[in-house]
């Protein structure tokens, strides 16, 4: 069975960076990150497939330039790091594994509020 959780939320200033991190166990294909901003559906950012490597981004963000997933298979952890942070990237963040019985499981979500 696949364990995910993340961390790494916070508050930030417009304009600045974070990194979130989610640590995965178990037989995990690949690790996605999705956020649902107040009042809105989860939406997906961000797919890190761990056997390869191989990324995609939703269209949205893709031409941003903002947003970069990365993996270190030593620790068992994918990063999403986002920089120059808007007002609008305001959101839980979620953790989403895949496992080679193409189950999917959920972390608890991080919290990531941009405000001056």
């Amino acid at each position: 069975q696949v364990h995910v959780a993340e961390s790494g939320g916070g508050l930030v200033q417009p304009g600045g960076s974070l990194t979130l991190s989610c640590v995965h166990s178990g037989p995990t294909l690949s690790v996605s990150w999705y956020r649902q901003a107040p009042g809105k559906e989860r939406d997906f950012v961000a797919r890190q497939r761990i056997t390869d490597g191989d990324t995609s981004y939703a269209r949205s963000i893709e031409g941003e330039g903002r947003f970069t997933i990365s993996r270190d298979n030593s620790k068992n952890t994918v990063y999403l790091q986002i920089n120059s942070l808007k007002p609008e990237d305001t959101a839980v963040y979620y953790c989403n594994a895949v496992d080679s019985c193409d189950y999917d499981y959920w972390g608890q979500g991080t919290q990531v509020t941009v405000s001056s």
